[in-house]
């Protein structure tokens, strides 16, 4: 079994340990700073799904994979900076970092103007630190509330990454909790070490790089 399927039978397992089926978790292979042969040999295996931190870093390694794989389910998961929009909609199909008001507006505006938009995640600086983009969690219902009925955007759930020294199922339900009190479906969080702790607590996409793709390599990213 390559580790790509194990990954995909742990979740499997986690899935069904909570009576739901293993096609409610979206696995996102994380491939930012992965060299090329390594993505190409998860693509050849047959997966599809993939998350990007940088729009630039992005786009120089899928538009050529896009060629071969018309089917690719592309995700930004890292933050993005407004003078970036407008690649960024040209790439990815769905964008989880959606974390303040000018970057909504700026959505917005390019949104409307193309006619099409991807999924967006807000995202939720669940820990409340300093140094990690994301929404408070108090202001959270009030910023999905002025996404959707102000902007118009297409917001189908939240995002964030939990504290990486404290335990993440307190984090995992809080983040569960906002999903729910605002009727969103989709709830990304979960990463190499704690995937099946997320997917108990309701995750609906996980993030995992390193235990499928190993150790990053920059100086052999494309």
């Amino acid at each position: 079994m390559t580790v790509l399927a194990e990954i995909k039978a742990r979740i499997a397992r986690a899935a069904e340990a909570e009576n739901r089926p293993a096609e409610s978790v979206k696995l996102l292979a994380v491939s930012k700073v992965q060299p090329r042969d390594r993505v190409a040999a998860a693509l050849e295996q047959g997966h599809r799904i993939y998350g990007e931190n940088r729009v630039q870093e992005a786009q120089g390694r899928w538009e050529p994979f896009r060629k071969a794989y018309a089917d690719i389910d592309l995700h930004l998961i890292g933050p993005l900076q407004t003078n970036k929009v407008k690649p960024a909609l040209d790439l990815f199909n769905t964008i989880h970092t959606l974390d303040r008001d000018r970057l909504a507006r700026k959505l917005a505006d390019e949104i409307q103007a193309r006619g099409v938009a991807p999924d967006l995640l807000v995202q939720v600086n669940i820990g409340q630190e300093a140094q990690k983009a994301g929404i408070d969690p108090a202001k959270a219902d009030v910023f999905i509330a002025a996404c959707r009925n102000e902007y118009d955007l297409p917001v189908i759930g939240v995002m964030a990454i939990p504290p990486f020294d404290e335990p993440p199922e307190p984090h995992f339900k809080a983040l569960a909790d906002i999903a729910y009190r605002n009727g969103l479906d989709e709830i990304s969080m979960g990463m190499s070490a704690d995937f099946e702790s997320a997917i108990a607590h309701g995750a609906t996409m996980i993030r995992v790089g390193s235990a499928i793709f190993g150790a990053r390599d920059p100086s052999g990213a494309v």
